[in-house]
């Protein structure tokens, strides 16, 4: 409570923070605009409680870097009781948004009328796959075509930091090529498995020269939706010297079919390592394709890159 004067006496005031001069300041938060688009993130596969879980952490994650983001999951194989279909999200968020307007137009604020489409549509892929792309396309048009549609999360340089991790986490690569102890189940030679076609690989062979640049050691592509793809691949491999291989799956895990990875580690002769899930990268690339379309700058110093 105040006074025509002033705040009450013994309440607090909260008074804004100065702004830190020089070079050297922090940078203003980033936040996302009033009425932004919602975000909707779009899960492949079969949905299950899991895949639910690691949706939602990737969620979590695009959250916790952009205050105020409106994010929701919609499901390509969904049932719209448990798991809500893309298509049906959709519809629902262009719904709210046509409401919000209607309500603060009831209520006389002087607002203006929703322009432009009421979500980003983020695929969780890591790469590309033509089929489940136009599957997505198709939810979209069956919603209305009110969304924006961004590519796959990669080529990108987080993916091949990600890729590392999941391998270091095997036991199938040093966790940091700086120290100086060696692991004994170290791979010298890797192959980046994806799913997606010839297409999906030209785009993993591009993330496995990173990898390759950070282990120091042979990374190939091969699709793991391509008879004798792997088999080739670990072939290949072995021919140039590599004794001993890892299985490196370039996917987020919703898009990769039960069993075909360890039928495919089965085939090359080596362990695997696990998908990359919800690891913070993630996160941190479905939002950096969300402010992309947006046209919003991650901060310098900020961790979407």
């Amino acid at each position: 409570m105040s006074s025509p004067t002033g705040p009450t006496p013994g309440l607090p005031v909260r008074m804004p923070r100065p702004r830190q001069s020089g070079r050297h300041r922090r940078p203003e938060p980033v936040a996302a605009p009033e009425g932004a688009p919602t975000l909707v993130l779009a899960v492949p596969g079969v949905p299950s409680a899991a895949i639910r879980s690691l949706a939602e952490e990737v969620v979590s994650i695009a959250r916790s870097e952009l205050p105020g983001l409106e994010a929701v999951i919609g499901y390509l194989d969904g049932d719209d009781t448990e798991y809500p279909t893309l298509t049906s999200v959709l519809t629902a968020v262009s719904a709210l948004r046509t409401e919000r307007y209607e309500i603060a137009v009831a209520a006389g604020r002087e607002v203006a009328a929703p322009e432009g489409p009421a979500a980003v549509v983020v695929p969780l892929l890591a790469g590309p796959d033509s089929a489940l792309t136009r599957q997505i396309r198709q939810a979209v048009m069956d919603a209305g075509n009110n969304a924006e549609l961004t590519d796959v999360l990669g080529p990108h340089p987080l993916l091949a930091e990600a890729l590392h991790v999941r391998l270091s986490e095997a036991g199938l690569a040093r966790a940091d090529r700086a120290r100086l102890f060696t692991v004994a189940t170290a791979a010298d030679g890797i192959i980046l498995a994806t799913v997606g076609g010839e297409e999906a690989v030209q785009a993993a062979g591009i993330t496995g020269m990173l990898l390759a640049a950070r282990l120091a050691v042979p990374v190939m592509a091969a699709a793991l939706d391509q008879d004798g793809s792997i088999a080739s691949i670990a072939e290949q491999l072995r021919n140039a010297g590599a004794e001993q291989l890892a299985l490196a799956p370039y996917l987020i895990g919703p898009e990769l079919s039960e069993g075909l990875l360890d039928a495919a580690a089965k085939e090359a002769g080596c362990a695997a390592a696990e998908p990359l899930g919800a690891y913070p990268a993630i996160g941190r690339l479905v939002l950096s394709q969300f402010m992309s379309t947006l046209g919003i700058a991650p901060q310098p110093g900020a961790s979407v890159r």
